[in-house]
């Protein structure tokens, strides 16, 4: 089963298309924690926040304890220039460092590229945010 960092903008349908891949963002998740925290900007895996549809995939996968519904609280959102610091401070980095991840370095900065531009679409319709994970 593959894991899968993806963003999910709040509201139904934010008029454009919020498709990330974020399989090697999950892969080396805790590389990428470190390496924020190196750099003094929020973590990405710190933007994650469950939602009832994400929950609801998620037990689909088989991956969640389907009483977890009744008990969740509310998901966490947020604002799309918090994780436009966090995003362009990785990117910046691993373009300096293409060696830091290996081969995959090139991978992670693409699906950054991609987080950069849902984010910034989000930030000018004003729309908030938060990571969401799934393991197909």
């Amino acid at each position: 089963m593959a894991a899968s960092m993806y963003i999910v903008v709040e509201g139904e349908d934010p008029g454009y298309d919020i498709f990330v891949n974020g399989r090697a963002l999950a892969r080396h998740e805790d590389a990428i924690e470190k390496l924020a925290l190196r750099l003094n900007v929020k973590p990405l895996i710190e933007f994650f926040s469950a939602d009832e549809n994400s929950m609801a995939l998620l037990i689909e996968e088989g991956a969640g304890n389907p009483d977890l519904l009744r008990r969740m609280p509310p998901p966490q959102w947020y604002a799309p220039a918090d994780g436009l610091l966090t995003v362009q401070t990785l990117l910046d980095d691993l373009r300096k460092e293409p060696q830091l991840l290996g081969s995959e370095t090139s991978i992670v900065i693409a699906e950054l590229e991609e987080y950069e531009t849902v984010l910034l679409k989000a930030a000018a319709r004003g729309h908030r945010w938060h990571l969401a994970v799934s393991w197909r």
